[in-house]
């Protein structure tokens, strides 16, 4: 279940009460007249099943509440009550499979954002890896992965492509496209110093690299491994299962390879530099590819379901 937390104008508050209303799945509604300060207004509080919010926040916002009052919705972690069950029961479909596109939106919104922190991370996780593809070592890439914040950016842009949001696209590609430049101009430096320190040579570069040999030799595996990553990463996403992300994250070699790439070109291995170039590319289109074919395949498989349901109730 969710929790809405409605500011309304008085003169929409009525509207907003049968929107709440002839929703399917919405229970606990609260009305306080004059309640609000900033923004002036009346609060509306409910509860709605999550199958059956998305129906409900676009009416809301077709209402205007978002302009001139406020929306906010909230997990609800525990619920007792027979009343909220109920509704659950009576919405359509399964919690986990709804979308809730304001939220995605939102979220995706948030970690697209080009910030200060979110180049730092870009920046550590990758000098991490090119400890690890130095070293040979895959617990450090591992950790490199789990660092590296770029799913966020990813998941813009499959979002915006399916919900025609040309911002959000521009600011998600602007922020994958300096967020890897600075993470690999940055490490390309930060390798030189580790050689000049002693603690990186082109011979351990050059040497055989069992563990960490693919990050610059790409395969057909790269690119079904980034699909299956991306489907899994928007499913995560869109069902508020965030634990899966993690395992995407270790899925994918995006920081491993722009960090391979990043000393190779410290020492001037123009064909580790473009293999891992390439390894880069294929897994970040990869899961872009997925990832939009995921939320397309939501779209259309909520739409068949809530379809069956709205029929259902016309033949009884």
């Amino acid at each position: 279940m969710l929790h809405l937390r409605l500011i309304t104008p008085p003169d929409r508050t009525e509207a907003v009460v049968a929107a709440v209303e002839k929703t399917v799945g919405t229970t606990h509604l609260v009305v306080l007249a004059g309640a609000a300060r900033v923004p002036p207004g009346d609060l509306v509080l409910c509860d709605v099943a999550r199958e059956a919010a998305d129906e409900l926040l676009e009416e809301l916002r077709s209402l205007g509440i978002a302009e001139d009052g406020s929306i906010a919705v909230e997990n609800i972690d525990l619920s007792l009550s027979k009343r909220a069950d109920a509704a659950e029961e009576e919405a359509p479909g399964e919690p986990a499979d709804a979308v809730l596109w304001e939220h995605l939106s939102e979220s995706t919104h948030e970690e697209s954002t080009l910030s200060i922190t979110y180049v730092a991370f870009m920046i550590i996780a990758t000098m991490i890896a090119a400890c690890g593809v130095v070293l040979d070592n895959a617990v450090l890439i591992v950790g490199a992965m789990a660092v590296g914040p770029e799913f966020g950016p990813l998941a813009g842009v499959c979002t915006a492509l399916v919900q025609r949001a040309p911002r959000l696209a521009a600011r998600s590609l602007l922020a994958l496209l300096i967020g890897f430049a600075a993470a690999i101009a940055v490490t390309t430096l930060f390798s030189l110093a580790m050689d000049a320190l002693g603690q990186f040579d082109k011979g351990m570069l050059e040497d055989p690299r069992p563990n960490t040999s693919f990050i610059w030799q790409p395969d057909p595996f790269s690119f079904i491994v980034a699909l299956l990553a991306g489907v899994a990463g928007i499913l995560s996403l869109t069902s508020a299962k965030s634990g899966a992300l993690v395992g995407v994250a270790i899925s994918v070699t995006t920081v491993p390879a722009a960090a391979n790439a990043a000393v190779a070109l410290s020492y001037g291995d123009l064909g580790q530099m473009w293999g891992s170039a390439e390894q880069l590319l294929l897994n970040l289109g990869g899961i872009i590819v997925a990832g939009v074919l995921t939320l397309l395949a939501q779209k259309a498989l909520w739409r068949t379901q809530r379809g069956r349901w709205v029929r259902g109730p016309e033949k009884t």
